[in-house]
């Protein structure tokens, strides 16, 4: 991928991450349990967290394009799409504990471990 397909792709998951904070702050609030609503507050704020790591992919990008960074932003988007989307469906979709409960440590795992590539991809 080009530093500007990252770009792009941090921005769009920037921007769905600030609408879904105030659809939660407005639309949910009262709505779910406080632990749902907690849960949700999780998911969006480690989105916007790996929003800004895909950025920095896309800065590291213009600097050295390689395997590893590219990995990187790879994990970061699954890792969101794990973690965040599993945390929205064990809120929002009843049952979803059997399947997507096994699915968040995951999607962490998946942020730790691009946060480790990232940092290595600037001795590569």
């Amino acid at each position: 991928m080009f530093w500007h397909h990252w770009f792009a792709i941090g921005n769009i998951v920037a921007a769905l991450g600030i609408a879904l904070g105030a659809f939660g702050a407005h639309a949910l609030k009262g709505k779910l349990s406080p632990e749902h609503l907690q849960l949700f507050e999780t998911a969006v704020r480690y989105q916007m967290y790996h929003a800004f790591a895909l950025l920095a992919v896309a800065f590291a990008s213009t600097r050295v394009d390689n395997m590893v960074i590219k990995a990187a932003g790879l994990s970061f988007i699954l890792g969101i799409i794990l973690f965040s989307g599993s945390l929205h469906c064990l809120i929002f979709l009843t049952d979803a504990s059997k399947w997507a409960g096994p699915l968040t440590p995951i999607g962490g795992f998946l942020f730790i471990l691009g946060w480790i590539l990232l940092a290595t991809a600037a001795f590569c």
